[in-house]
């Protein structure tokens, strides 16, 4: 079966695929066809903001785990979304910038033109966030962000306890200048979350020009003579030839975009080979790269009950940080959580509690995406490698240190009864060392394996066109040269917004 041509197809329905799919087809006469491999549904959880960690191994979510790493001998979930809007519709709607920094790291990769001042107006076009520096942050866009109205008592006494250590009060920690501990932005719109799918996509399905199919994996591009003409997919029980006069683009993240790629034959000829896929371009950067932000995390039992309530996220406050005062930049994020929501560790944590989180930003260990097998539908083999580089380490056990002395502060002292994990008797590196191996969990960032830049293992240039094949763009997390020192969400958007700008002025 084939449908008509279409001037743009988006391949991934999530974050990055609603924003395209709505910039778009704002113009009336360009055909735009969005595939989604999920269902158009939404589920109950994911409209109640305290639901999200119900959502990481439901219906709404790939529910992958990570192969066994190397370095702890542990494996941990690492889950993707699953249906309109994607992982902005599973997250925990923490909606904040990365550190400047990040992103001026990014020119300096071969990103050029993707520093954080050439983001600016994307991070801007994407918000309505009323109240704020409007230099900074911007008013009239599809995402209404802000943070928790009032904030819960727990992560105040967190905010308090954080300057008590020395650490310094930030105005807006959301915004990409600032480091020391604050309340984030949150996409929690009239105690409901607000995805990208509710922000960008819904509002426009009337549009003519604009198709959208669900419940359709695309298990193939159609590339011939240095060009892709399209993709196939399987809906509805068949496969479907969808036909793109002018580009394809690739939206469904770091993990799918660069499976898809490795399945239609783009990708390292060795790796192509070895799972019987024939070879179409040898692109030895598809699929390296992978990386993400660890979690190391240290949970106390309450002297009093804790309740987040519906309307909470369970994290509202973050403080951004240096495991060593001598960095350049801020290289760990610590989380505030009102309670002890269960993806944060393997292990049980109190019935009444709460938690100091600390993640590595800048982490240095690379690991991979792979197929398992020349099947579409198969799960890819996902090792980010985590602590493969012992620098990680270090930070990460400097960042336990620094949580549990703000745990420890007397702001907290109504709230605290004791420190249960890792608990009295793990102070020394060895024993803290073994408890981070053990309790590895990902803060759910996956990025980087698709990367931008002009060396010979980028896969897209800063233009975001895929090397060596005309007509194929990707503009996800996949592409980011390295990671944001914050939730991957909020530059998806802006990513997604510039890529629009960038399919409209050169088709």
């Amino acid at each position: 079966m084939s449908v008509p041509e279409h001037d743009f197809i988006v391949v991934g329905g999530g974050t990055a695929g609603c924003v395209l799919a709505a910039r778009l087809s704002e113009d009336a006469s360009a055909r735009v066809l969005l595939i989604e491999a999920g269902g158009p549904g939404v589920l109950p959880a994911q409209s109640v903001p305290s639901g999200w960690p119900t959502l990481l191994q439901g219906p709404a979510s790939w529910g992958e785990f990570t192969v066994e790493q190397a370095a702890t001998g542990t494996s941990t979930l690492l889950p993707r979304g699953r249906g309109l809007g994607g992982s902005s519709a599973i997250n925990a709607m923490v909606f904040a910038r990365g550190h400047r920094s990040g992103y001026d790291r990014w020119t300096r990769e071969g990103a050029r033109g993707w520093g954080f001042d050439d983001l600016l107006p994307y991070f801007k076009r994407s918000e309505n966030a009323e109240g704020r520096d409007p230099a900074l942050r911007g008013i009239g866009g599809p995402l209404t962000v802000g943070p928790a109205a009032p904030p819960h008592p727990v992560i105040e006494a967190c905010l308090e306890a954080a300057a008590e250590t020395g650490y310094a009060r930030a105005a807006d920690i959301s915004g990409g200048l600032e480091e020391g501990f604050g309340l984030t932005d949150l996409n929690i719109v009239d105690g409901r979350r607000q995805s990208a799918a509710d922000a960008y996509l819904r509002p426009v399905l009337n549009r003519p020009n604009l198709t959208v199919a669900t419940d359709a994996l695309v298990h193939g591009l159609r590339i011939a003579d240095g060009r892709c003409h399209g993709v196939e997919y399987r809906a509805g029980g068949g496969t479907v030839t969808a036909d793109c006069s002018g580009e394809v683009v690739l939206t469904a993240g770091a993990i799918g975009s660069a499976q898809l790629l490795l399945l239609s034959g783009v990708g390292p000829r060795h790796h192509l080979t070895d799972v019987g896929v024939e070879t179409v371009l040898d692109l030895p950067g598809v699929g390296t790269g992978l990386h993400d932000h660890p979690v190391a995390s240290v949970l106390f039992s309450a002297a009093r009950p804790v309740s987040a309530g519906e309307s909470s996220n369970h994290s509202e406050g973050i403080g951004l940080v240096r495991s060593d005062p001598a960095l350049d930049t801020p290289d760990l994020q610590v989380l505030l959580f009102v309670d002890s929501p269960t993806h944060l560790s393997s292990i049980k944590g109190p019935e009444s509690g709460y938690t100091i989180a600390v993640s590595l930003m800048r982490p240095r260990s690379r690991g991979t995406v792979r197929l398992a097998s020349a099947a579409p539908g198969a799960s890819p083999l996902l090792d980010p490698d985590f602590y493969a580089d012992e620098r990680d380490m270090a930070a990460i056990l400097a960042g336990v240190r620094l949580v549990r002395e703000i745990g420890a502060a007397p702001a907290l002292a109504p709230w605290r009864r004791e420190e249960a994990l890792p608990g009295p008797g793990t102070e020394d590196d060895e024993a803290v060392r073994a408890y981070v191996h053990r309790t590895l969990t990902s803060y759910c960032h996956p990025v980087g394996t698709c990367r931008m830049g002009e060396d010979p293992l980028s896969v897209v240039g800063p233009d975001l066109r895929v090397h060596g094949i005309a007509g194929l763009r990707i503009a996800d997390a996949s592409v980011f040269p390295s990671i944001p020192s914050a939730n991957t969400v909020a530059t998806v958007y802006a990513v997604a917004e510039r890529a629009a700008d960038l399919l409209r002025a050169h088709p």
